[in-house]
């Protein structure tokens, strides 16, 4: 089958278009493809289908073939393949996701072709019940303590679209991500999983974070973790409604809007494209 290799912000999927090919069973392809020694090398798989509800559908699957609701920096190279190679012939469209329905704006370079892509995330779940996690359904979860082994750790839990704990540290570069990530995304409190930034503050309107992300462990970049993180900002305190994110795979352009929703503007690039073999 034809494939296309395209990140945002260094967070990487193989893509399929499945208004022309069929994909039968895309866990164990997900697995297949994302391998970086053996397969094409990717945070996972993403299948660009038409929809009945919107212009567009996405269906995304982590490394280890579990399927997420929605990827920030994925549905952002969607919009990008749907426009390049046809599939849509405007600069907005709707794209449908297990996350909901999701606004897109675009815009082109010199090329004719798309290089920046913003994203209305929605209205952030705030209560327990929206995440899942441990406690009242209708409660928040705000800087909550939460025990891993013999630590504790303040937590902040939110749902955009997606599970995600954030975890506000002095030295994000320091901080032993891969130890602590996959404790909490494996934690009792969430029942579905969850995704872990961990992030340091730079100023009210800036800051950088790492991501562990459920299913596909540590990624370069997370746009729904980086929703959550300006939100968990405002919520704490600790930073504006409108920021710069620092990730490890480029810098995302974020504002929680007063009536609700998260916009996340950043870049859509494709690699390359090529033939896979699903053994």
């Amino acid at each position: 089958m034809k494939f296309t290799k395209m990140h945002g912000a260094g967070n990487d999927y193989v893509y399929i278009n499945c208004f022309e090919e069929q994909v039968d069973d895309p866990v164990t392809l997900a697995q297949q493809v994302s391998n970086r020694q053996f397969g094409i090398g990717s945070d996972g798989l993403i299948l660009i289908l038409p929809s009945e509800v919107a212009d567009v559908r996405m269906r995304m699957f982590n490394i280890d073939g579990s399927e997420g609701e929605m990827c920030g920096n994925g549905i952002r190279c969607v919009a990008k393949y749907a426009y390049d190679h046809g599939l849509v012939e405007k600069l907005e469209m709707i794209v449908e996701t297990g996350g909901g329905n999701l606004f897109l704006t675009m815009s082109v370079g010199s090329s004719g072709l798309v290089n920046q892509v913003c994203v209305d995330m929605g209205k952030p779940g705030l209560q327990r019940g929206d995440v899942p996690m441990a406690g009242s359904a209708t409660e928040k979860a705000v800087s909550v303590s939460l025990a891993v082994g013999d630590q504790q750790f303040e937590v902040t839990c939110l749902s955009m679209g997606n599970p995600h704990a954030v975890i506000f540290v002095d030295d994000v570069e320091r901080f032993p991500v891969t130890e602590i990530g996959p404790q909490i995304e494996n934690h009792p409190w969430f029942p579905e999983r969850v995704n872990v930034e961990f992030v340091q503050i730079l100023s009210p309107i800036e800051v950088i974070q790492r991501t562990w992300e459920r299913g596909s462990g540590e990624t370069l970049a997370c746009g729904t973790g980086a929703s959550a993180v300006t939100v968990a900002g405002v919520l704490t305190g600790r930073t504006e409604r409108k920021i710069i994110n620092h990730l490890r795979g480029g810098d995302l352009e974020l504002e929680w809007l007063e009536d609700g929703p998260v916009t996340m503007t950043g870049p859509a690039v494709e690699v390359f494209q090529g033939d896979f073999d699903p053994k």
